[in-house]
């Protein structure tokens, strides 16, 4: 039996449409807030059907000497063409945007769910200055 880490995958968003693609400066001030935005489909587009989509979405922080990271937003995307009649439903796109204040540099990672192609994960180094 494996571990669940064993079973995260990791790709550039860039080629693969599962990696989540995380959209942050590569440096802030430290105290102040900023936008972080995580998704998915920039680059591809990823199928978003009823029988293949992605569930959920949540960007962490690990932080520099850190054993732990810190999870910072989580989204669940619910509406993937679910109708209660004949005709396709609403849609979710995979995107969420989270507002953040941090006071020490590390690292952002954003991990997405596909429902059948399981979890997927992407980082970014963000540095934090005084």
């Amino acid at each position: 039996m494996s571990d669940f880490s064993s079973t995260i995958q990791n790709a550039d968003w860039k080629t693969e449409k599962h990696a989540p693609e995380i959209n942050a400066p590569a440096t802030v001030k430290a105290d102040e807030f900023f936008t972080v935005t995580a998704g998915l489909g920039k680059a591809i587009a990823h199928p978003n059907t009823t029988a293949h989509y992605i569930g959920w979405l949540s960007l962490f922080f690990l932080a520099d000497g850190a054993k732990v990271p810190i999870q910072l937003a989580h989204a669940e995307f619910k509406a993937h063409g679910d109708s209660a009649g004949d005709v396709p439903g609403p849609f979710t796109n995979p995107v969420m945007t989270a507002n953040v204040k941090l006071n020490k540099s590390g690292v952002l990672q954003a991990v997405a769910f596909c429902n059948i192609h399981g979890a997927w994960q992407s980082s970014q180094a963000i540095a934090v200055e005084a």
